[in-house]
């Protein structure tokens, strides 16, 4: 018998295989992450965090534009944090994008989509964030 083998059918998936990343906290203008301190809008998809996260469609839009690597990666759950006072938009467009690549969209004010980024992610779910961390 040859040493490659085919993995079980119901080995886990390879989000779930990562160690699933944490929001310590955050406060109007700044979020820690794994320790991390972030003072800019960032991006948390498969363990990485990605901050600065610079938004062509202006600072109260999440266009799919802005969203590209997250639709490309395609996972079960994506998180949108409109901001500390909710006021970032999401268009219809950039629900339909995810819809497409079969990602559920949760849009919730930063501080309740940091609640459920974490409870998500606790559960190994293949959860992503987008998170505006000012108004």
């Amino acid at each position: 018998m040859s040493g490659c083998q085919a993995p079980p059918v119901d080995a886990p998936s390879p989000a779930a295989m990562l160690w699933p990343m944490h929001i310590d906290s955050y406060s109007f203008g700044r979020i820690r992450v794994d320790g991390i301190d972030y003072a800019e809008d960032a991006i948390l998809l498969r363990n990485e965090v990605r901050s600065p996260w610079w938004r062509s469609a202006g600072g109260h839009v999440f266009a799919p534009t802005d969203l590209e690597e997250v639709v490309a990666a395609a996972p079960e759950i994506v998180v949108l944090g409109t901001g500390y006072f909710g006021r970032v938009k999401v268009p219809e467009k950039t629900l339909k994008v995810f819809a497409e690549a079969g990602s559920e969209v949760i849009v919730e004010k930063t501080s309740r989509a940091v609640e459920t980024f974490n409870q998500l992610a606790a559960e190994d779910r293949d959860v992503a964030a987008a998170l505006h961390l000012t108004c």
